[in-house]
Protein backbone atom coordinates (compact mmCIF):
# COMPACT_ATOMS: atom_id res chain seq x y z
CA UNK A 1 0.00 0.00 0.00
CA UNK A 2 1.11 3.11 -1.20
CA UNK A 3 1.15 6.67 0.20
CA UNK A 4 -1.39 7.77 -2.24
CA UNK A 5 -3.61 5.15 -0.92
CA UNK A 6 -3.81 6.58 2.54
CA UNK A 7 -4.57 10.20 1.56
CA UNK A 8 -6.90 8.86 -0.93
CA UNK A 9 -10.74 10.29 -0.06
CA UNK A 10 -13.52 7.45 0.09
CA UNK A 11 -16.56 8.45 -2.03
CA UNK A 12 -19.39 6.47 -1.20
CA UNK A 13 -23.06 5.59 -2.61
CA UNK A 14 -25.75 6.21 -0.84
CA UNK A 15 -28.57 4.00 -1.01
CA UNK A 16 -32.05 6.32 1.01
CA UNK A 17 -33.80 8.48 -1.80
CA UNK A 18 -32.70 11.59 0.65
CA UNK A 19 -29.59 12.79 1.51
CA UNK A 20 -28.54 15.72 3.62
CA UNK A 21 -25.39 17.27 4.04
CA UNK A 22 -23.17 20.32 3.07
CA UNK A 23 -22.37 20.88 -0.83
CA UNK A 24 -18.76 20.05 -1.50
CA UNK A 25 -18.33 21.01 -4.97
CA UNK A 26 -18.99 20.08 -8.76
CA UNK A 27 -16.51 17.52 -10.22
CA UNK A 28 -16.11 17.72 -14.02
CA UNK A 29 -18.88 17.42 -16.45
CA UNK A 30 -19.38 15.75 -19.49
CA UNK A 31 -22.37 14.72 -21.91
CA UNK A 32 -24.55 11.67 -22.03
CA UNK A 33 -26.57 11.11 -24.84
CA UNK A 34 -30.60 10.24 -24.04
CA UNK A 35 -31.65 7.57 -25.75
CA UNK A 36 -34.43 7.16 -27.94
CA UNK A 37 -37.40 4.24 -29.15
CA UNK A 38 -37.00 3.41 -32.47
CA UNK A 39 -40.43 2.20 -32.67
CA UNK A 40 -42.05 5.42 -32.03
CA UNK A 41 -39.50 7.54 -33.62
CA UNK A 42 -40.20 5.56 -36.94
CA UNK A 43 -43.94 6.25 -36.65
CA UNK A 44 -43.56 9.68 -35.96
CA UNK A 45 -40.98 9.96 -38.54
CA UNK A 46 -43.13 8.29 -41.43
CA UNK A 47 -46.40 10.02 -40.54
CA UNK A 48 -44.67 13.43 -40.37
CA UNK A 49 -43.43 12.08 -43.91
CA UNK A 50 -46.64 12.49 -45.30
CA UNK A 51 -46.86 16.02 -45.00
CA UNK A 52 -43.51 16.70 -46.05
CA UNK A 53 -44.20 14.57 -49.33
CA UNK A 54 -47.12 16.75 -49.91
CA UNK A 55 -45.31 19.77 -49.42
CA UNK A 56 -42.75 18.31 -52.13
CA UNK A 57 -45.78 17.62 -54.60
CA UNK A 58 -47.06 21.34 -53.88
CA UNK A 59 -43.57 22.35 -54.48
CA UNK A 60 -43.39 24.07 -51.20
CA UNK A 61 -40.00 24.48 -49.27
CA UNK A 62 -39.59 22.32 -45.77
CA UNK A 63 -36.51 21.71 -44.12
CA UNK A 64 -36.33 18.41 -42.93
CA UNK A 65 -33.72 16.39 -40.50
CA UNK A 66 -32.69 12.90 -41.48
CA UNK A 67 -33.80 9.81 -39.15
CA UNK A 68 -30.39 9.00 -38.52
CA UNK A 69 -30.22 12.77 -37.17
CA UNK A 70 -33.30 12.16 -35.32
CA UNK A 71 -32.12 8.74 -33.58
CA UNK A 72 -28.95 10.35 -32.38
CA UNK A 73 -30.88 11.76 -29.79
CA UNK A 74 -30.24 14.71 -27.65
CA UNK A 75 -27.22 15.13 -25.51
CA UNK A 76 -27.29 16.38 -21.89
CA UNK A 77 -25.00 17.74 -19.29
CA UNK A 78 -24.24 15.09 -16.77
CA UNK A 79 -22.54 17.00 -13.59
CA UNK A 80 -20.98 14.60 -10.80
CA UNK A 81 -21.86 16.24 -7.41
CA UNK A 82 -20.37 15.92 -4.12
CA UNK A 83 -21.89 16.63 -0.91
CA UNK A 84 -20.76 15.80 2.89
CA UNK A 85 -22.68 14.67 5.76
CA UNK A 86 -22.40 15.81 9.33
CA UNK A 87 -19.68 12.90 10.07
CA UNK A 88 -17.59 14.00 7.19
CA UNK A 89 -18.41 11.36 4.88
CA UNK A 90 -18.85 12.31 1.20
CA UNK A 91 -21.00 11.38 -0.96
CA UNK A 92 -21.70 11.51 -5.17
CA UNK A 93 -24.41 12.01 -6.76
CA UNK A 94 -25.08 12.87 -10.49
CA UNK A 95 -27.08 16.02 -11.39
CA UNK A 96 -28.72 15.58 -15.04
CA UNK A 97 -29.03 19.01 -16.63
CA UNK A 98 -28.17 22.34 -15.30
CA UNK A 99 -28.40 24.17 -12.57
CA UNK A 100 -27.38 28.21 -11.77
CA UNK A 101 -24.14 29.07 -10.88
CA UNK A 102 -25.23 31.27 -8.12
CA UNK A 103 -27.28 28.49 -7.21
CA UNK A 104 -25.12 26.61 -4.50
CA UNK A 105 -22.03 27.76 -2.80
CA UNK A 106 -19.40 25.42 -1.11
CA UNK A 107 -21.02 24.80 2.59
CA UNK A 108 -24.46 25.45 1.86
CA UNK A 109 -26.68 22.38 3.65
CA UNK A 110 -28.40 21.22 1.22
CA UNK A 111 -30.93 18.52 0.90
CA UNK A 112 -30.70 16.32 -1.80
CA UNK A 113 -33.96 14.07 -3.68
CA UNK A 114 -32.29 11.21 -5.56
CA UNK A 115 -33.56 8.40 -7.82
CA UNK A 116 -31.50 4.73 -8.70
CA UNK A 117 -30.21 4.54 -12.48
CA UNK A 118 -30.89 1.75 -14.81
CA UNK A 119 -27.29 1.29 -15.05
CA UNK A 120 -26.16 -0.06 -11.26
CA UNK A 121 -22.70 0.82 -11.68
CA UNK A 122 -23.28 4.63 -11.64
CA UNK A 123 -23.97 6.89 -9.16
CA UNK A 124 -27.81 7.87 -7.60
CA UNK A 125 -29.32 10.72 -10.05
CA UNK A 126 -30.07 14.16 -8.48
CA UNK A 127 -34.39 14.66 -9.00
CA UNK A 128 -34.40 17.83 -6.74
CA UNK A 129 -32.08 19.67 -4.55
CA UNK A 130 -33.15 22.07 -1.62
CA UNK A 131 -30.61 24.58 -1.18
CA UNK A 132 -31.49 24.72 3.27
CA UNK A 133 -29.32 27.81 3.71
CA UNK A 134 -31.16 29.96 0.91
CA UNK A 135 -34.43 27.94 1.33
CA UNK A 136 -34.54 28.11 -2.42
CA UNK A 137 -35.80 24.30 -4.54
CA UNK A 138 -33.68 23.60 -7.41
CA UNK A 139 -34.43 21.43 -10.07
CA UNK A 140 -32.24 20.39 -13.20
CA UNK A 141 -33.77 20.38 -16.73
CA UNK A 142 -32.31 17.67 -19.07
CA UNK A 143 -33.88 17.67 -23.05
CA UNK A 144 -36.07 14.80 -24.04
CA UNK A 145 -37.27 12.80 -26.80
CA UNK A 146 -40.06 15.59 -27.32
CA UNK A 147 -38.02 18.89 -27.27
CA UNK A 148 -35.46 16.86 -29.41
CA UNK A 149 -37.93 15.96 -32.32
CA UNK A 150 -39.52 19.66 -31.53
CA UNK A 151 -43.27 21.24 -32.32
CA UNK A 152 -42.55 21.62 -36.01
CA UNK A 153 -41.81 17.86 -36.66
CA UNK A 154 -44.75 16.77 -33.88
CA UNK A 155 -46.95 18.96 -35.58
CA UNK A 156 -46.17 17.46 -38.99
CA UNK A 157 -46.70 14.10 -37.81
CA UNK A 158 -50.47 14.97 -36.08
CA UNK A 159 -51.08 16.59 -39.79
CA UNK A 160 -50.27 13.55 -41.62
CA UNK A 161 -51.66 11.14 -39.27
CA UNK A 162 -54.92 13.06 -40.06
CA UNK A 163 -54.62 12.88 -44.02
CA UNK A 164 -53.96 9.73 -43.94
CA UNK A 165 -56.87 8.94 -41.82
CA UNK A 166 -59.00 11.34 -44.49
CA UNK A 167 -57.54 8.98 -47.17
CA UNK A 168 -58.25 5.78 -45.81
CA UNK A 169 -61.85 6.75 -44.67
CA UNK A 170 -62.40 7.83 -48.34
CA UNK A 171 -61.63 4.69 -49.57
CA UNK A 172 -63.74 3.00 -47.72
CA UNK A 173 -66.65 4.62 -47.76
CA UNK A 174 -66.13 4.40 -52.09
Amino acid sequence: MDDLDLHREQILRHVGPIITGRFAGFRTSYTREVKIGQPLLMAIFAASGVIHLLGAILRMKAGRRSFKELKKGPEFLVTPVRLRDDLGQTYEVEMHGQLPQSALHRGDLVQVTTTPQKDPSLPVRLVRLVNLTTMQPLTPRIPTMWSHLGPALLLQAVLGLAVLAVVVLALWLT
